[in-house]
């Protein structure tokens, strides 16, 4: 079974299946199931010799995303006049964006400045299970933010009442035990299968589809498990956040002054323009995967690479730019610090 959209578990091999199994790995047996003692991760096809210096540009990414995301996150805790709930989930936002980065981080720097492939069975599941889940939290935290605009445009006498500290704990609370809950059994069923060929993987981090096309089983119950699982949560996440945006237009085209209307659509700018850049590489990705099957293995690696990099970098670039309150409280705190 396979899915047309949102590759997060359910995917098809970027590329064709690589070398037979080196002859230093020594899969592990147990019960009839052979685990490899480590996987091999992929850098940049056909330019391994420049990985040195094709990573400064990633390099580069990386420190405004951690940067930037970290900034985000002191500005709301220090700041009084940001506690509010537009900006607690914000502040959400960011911490899963430096969660995701802080996942690839590691395999990324080991491959292409030390030529360190080699990640251990263990370490890739484990390496799965944060970014899986910091993905699917940020869908999740993407659609908690697309109901507080529907409550602040829609009904903003009650938004008060409705959003209250105590509802937004039970809400990023929620967030975090239905997605550990959907993820673990989703890994625990990658180590019921066994890897008797190839141990090349094909990003520079463990990645679900691309673990599981290496198995030499059966691996149908894993491709139906994650298919409901992306189901279930980024595609459903989109579709509510589509109808949010349709109520929110909706009710702003009854407004009768146009400076009310542009008021009204300003507050959701940041909003929409951080939905649109989770959800575009990730359906770039999979319609890559999809009709992209003799597409050069650089394509794939790079959209791989920007479906993870992106976001993270790009968010708290936007609401530093867009949100008045955000920029004023960074200012404040530099011009204290400065003093």
């Amino acid at each position: 079974m396979k899915s047309f959209f949102f590759p997060v578990f359910v995917g098809f091999a970027p590329f064709p299946q690589g070398t037979l199994l080196p002859s230093l790995i020594k899969p592990s047996f147990n019960q009839s199931i052979f685990h490899p003692t480590v996987f091999f991760l992929t850098g940049i096809p056909g330019f391994e010799t420049y990985h040195a210096w094709i990573f400064i540009p990633f390099c580069c990414l990386y420190v405004i995303a951690i940067s930037g995301n970290g900034m985000i996150l002191f500005v709301i805790i220090t700041e009084s006049s940001l506690h509010e709930p537009m900006y607690y989930f914000l502040s959400m936002l960011s911490f899963m964006d430096l969660g995701l980065c802080l996942s690839t981080l590691v395999t990324m720097v080991g491959i292409f400045w030390f030529n360190a492939r080699e990640i251990s069975f263990d370490a890739c599941i484990g390496q799965m299970f944060f970014i899986h889940s910091f993905t699917l939290m940020e869908s999740s935290v993407l659609l908690a933010m697309a109901f507080d605009r529907y409550v602040a445009i829609c009904n903003p006498l009650r938004y008060v009442t409705i959003l209250t500290n105590s509802r937004i704990i039970k809400v990023g609370f929620a967030i975090v035990v239905m997605v550990t809950t959907v993820v673990v059994p989703l890994l625990l069923l990658l180590k019921c299968l066994s890897f008797c060929g190839s141990h090349i993987l094909h990003h520079s981090y463990c990645f679900h589809p691309d673990v599981m096309k290496l198995s030499c089983t059966d691996t149908k119950i894993n491709s139906a498990f994650g298919l409901a699982i992306v189901t279930s949560t980024a595609a459903l996440d989109s579709v509510l956040i589509l109808l949010s945006y349709v109520l929110i237009i909706h009710s702003v085209l009854s407004i009768a002054s146009p400076e009310e209307r542009k008021k009204a659509f300003g507050t959701c700018v940041s909003h929409t323009s951080a939905v649109a850049i989770f959800y575009i590489p990730m359906i770039s990705l999979s319609l890559v995967h999809r009709f992209g099957k003799h597409t050069p293995p650089l394509v794939h690696t790079l959209i791989a690479n920007i479906y993870l990099l992106i976001p993270p970098v790009m968010n708290p670039i936007i609401y530093s730019v867009k949100t008045k309150q955000i920029r004023k409280a960074m200012v404040k705190i530099f011009l204290s610090k400065l003093i």
